[in-house]
């Protein structure tokens, strides 16, 4: 069973891609056509280290999600792992929480855990998960992901990480104890310059198997399995 190609889920997800496409247009071209995208990029991170509420308050309106082909990599990982348990960093307006909770629900259920900071994405993302029928396996927390993840019960296999860039770091320290041998990381936009993230998932002696993925190449999406 693959129900992100029929019935609500796929339903829900073709009308979510085509409004982020509108919502986001102007900044990604914005993004995209400047030639200085690593000065561009440390200002993002900088502006994160002073206002990390303010900077993505700023982005409300913004979808800023996974593209289709990375949203079925996710359902595909968590399927081959048999997800009972996953956490998301960062779940904006839903999309990649629904590939995750798809694929939760076609091998007969678990939790997702997911939290993000900004409260009118919470709120757009619990009704985008009611349209695709699948608000039952999702619990989302509200707040600073350091606050929100301190009380995780149970053994993760998937994580997500797809929020602020200068707090993976901070919140995969925060979730290894829980995390299970052999769980899957999934890490997008996970820059050199953001807060030592890649140095430590690439070091084996800290208990990872790490790597650059080809899919979307340039958005920074690293693949890591735990190996302790």
């Amino acid at each position: 069973m693959n129900s992100l190609s029929t019935g609500r889920v796929a339903e829900t997800l073709r009308r979510l891609f085509q409004e982020a496409e509108a919502a986001d247009r102007p900044l990604m071209e914005s993004f995209m056509s400047d030639p200085d995208r690593e000065r561009l990029l440390g200002e993002l991170i900088e502006a994160e280290h002073k206002d990390l509420r303010g900077q993505y308050h700023a982005y409300a309106n913004n979808f800023l999600n996974v593209t289709p082909e990375f949203g079925h990599f996710l359902y595909q990982c968590a399927r081959a792992r048999k997800a009972t348990l996953i956490v998301e960093f960062g779940t904006s307006m839903g999309i990649s929480t629904i590939h995750l909770a798809a694929a939760l629900r076609d091998m007969g259920g678990g939790r997702l855990i997911g939290t993000e900071l900004e409260p009118s994405k919470v709120a757009r993302a619990r009704a985008n998960l009611e349209a695709a029928g699948l608000a039952d396996l999702v619990e989302l927390r509200e707040g600073d992901a350091r606050q929100t993840l301190q009380d995780v019960d149970g053994d993760i296999d998937l994580l997500l990480l797809d929020g602020a860039f200068t707090l993976y770091l901070p919140v995969l320290k925060q979730l290894e104890p829980r995390l299970k041998t052999g769980a899957i990381i999934l890490a997008e936009n996970a820059f050199e310059q953001a807060g030592g993230y890649l140095p430590y998932v690439r070091d084996p002696a800290n208990g990872y198997l790490s790597l650059t993925l080809p899919i979307n190449e340039g958005r920074g999406n690293e693949f890591t399995v735990v190996t302790r």
